[in-house]
């Protein structure tokens, strides 16, 4: 029987950003293997390398060198189009500043992401009332991100971020605009999503990380640890 591909593999991966001159390492050679479901939290100080990390992962920008393999893609190299396509169908994104389109209702948000898969009408409005609903937010269908909380703007981008059903959901910082109460409830719910895919958070928060399946702690831009 054939051995599981994993679900994350990098391999050397690193990226460097010009500045004055010199090369800024923000990624400096990134081994690392992540297999199946669970919540892997990616542990690390303000400018360590943990948001460029993610970004390589889902595809948001293009390593300096270095593989990049995700649900058995190989990302280098691939064009535009094709890297549009596995973000639509592989990754969901959950961001600190939540990214809702203010003039939409949670459930309009929601079904934005299907709309862009040309999932037929019925079949959008039907999953994004149930991704709500498993939220906690099916009573809040209508508002608009401006009449919801912090927290429950959140889930809704969790909801959003759910709404293609893929393997991998990359959260940045998703509790940075959050207070204690509300940061902790989120956590619990990625830690539910979890049980189904693979959930890698990016951190500053130790209480949080603990939560956590797996922590990974980077630091200038290198693995220096994993627990």
């Amino acid at each position: 029987m054939s051995e599981a591909k994993p679900v994350i593999q990098l391999k050397g991966l690193a990226k460097h950003y010009p500045r004055g001159g010199e090369a800024v390492k923000a990624l400096d050679g990134v081994d690392l293997r992540i297999d199946g479901t669970g919540l892997v939290a990616i542990l690390g100080p303000s400018g360590s390398g943990k948001s460029t990390l993610l970004h390589m992962i889902g595809a948001m920008d293009r390593p300096t060198r270095g593989e990049v393999i995700v649900a058995g893609q190989a990302l280098n190299g691939l064009p535009e189009k094709a890297l549009t396509r596995f973000r639509r169908q592989t990754v969901g994104f959950v961001f600190q500043t939540f990214n809702l389109i203010p003039n939409l209702t949670a459930l309009e948000n929601v079904m934005l992401p299907l709309e862009f898969n040309q999932v037929a009408k019925a079949e959008r409005d039907a999953r994004a009332r149930r991704l709500l609903d498993q939220v906690g937010l099916g009573h809040r269908l209508t508002h608009r991100p401006g009449e919801l909380s912090g927290g429950e703007q959140q889930r809704v981008a969790i909801a959003r971020a759910l709404a293609n059903d893929p393997p991998l959901i990359l959260a940045d910082e998703p509790t940075g605009n959050l207070d204690t109460e509300s940061g902790q409830k989120i956590y619990e719910l990625l830690k539910e999503v979890a049980r189904q895919r693979t959930v890698l958070v990016v951190t500053h928060a130790e209480p949080l990380a603990r939560m956590a399946d797996r922590v990974l702690h980077i630091k200038d831009g290198r693995l220096i640890g994993s627990e």
